[in-house]
């Protein structure tokens, strides 16, 4: 299984998700079995690393931001991946924009799986790297479950 995490600049929120739920798949031991990555809507970042906030958090938990840089989504992606979840409805409309319609089976916001469905709080704008980290903890713990039942 192919699961991808994006958002604008693919430096603080999806490389959150990507390290977090990685974590939380090793721990589970399906690292054989599920494969991770991240990726932005936006040229603005490639290949820069993860933001000194996302860096900082992940330590602060843990979780190794180690060899995560910014890349851009690219239509094969859309084909390729099992699953895309976006930080926010910006990062879908974006993805809308560049690549035409999508299937929202497969392309849906993190947080679309919570029963608390909403934008995943942007540090960018915020500073706030703890809110953000429960948002992406919150919607990985759910993805979890998900993906347990479905390999």
């Amino acid at each position: 299984m192919k699961i991808m995490f994006v958002c604008h600049g693919n430096i603080c929120r999806s490389p959150m998700a990507e390290a977090v739920f990685r974590n939380m798949v090793e721990k589970e031991g399906l690292s054989d079995k599920i494969y991770i990555s991240s990726s932005a809507t936006s040229y603005e970042e490639i290949g820069n690393p993860v933001h000194v906030g996302t860096k900082k958090k992940l330590a602060e938990k843990g979780i190794s931001s180690e060899g995560l840089y910014s890349t851009k989504l690219k239509k094969s992606d859309i084909c390729e991946y099992d699953y895309i979840f976006t930080m926010d409805e910006n990062n879908m409309n974006n993805i809308k924009r560049e690549f035409g319609s999508i299937d929202r089976k497969k392309v849906m916001k993190l947080l679309d799986l919570t029963d608390n469905s909403r934008d995943i709080a942007d540090p960018w704008y915020t500073g706030n790297f703890d809110d953000t980290y429960n948002d992406i903890l919150e919607g990985c713990s759910v993805l979890m479950e998900k993906i347990k039942k479905e390999i």
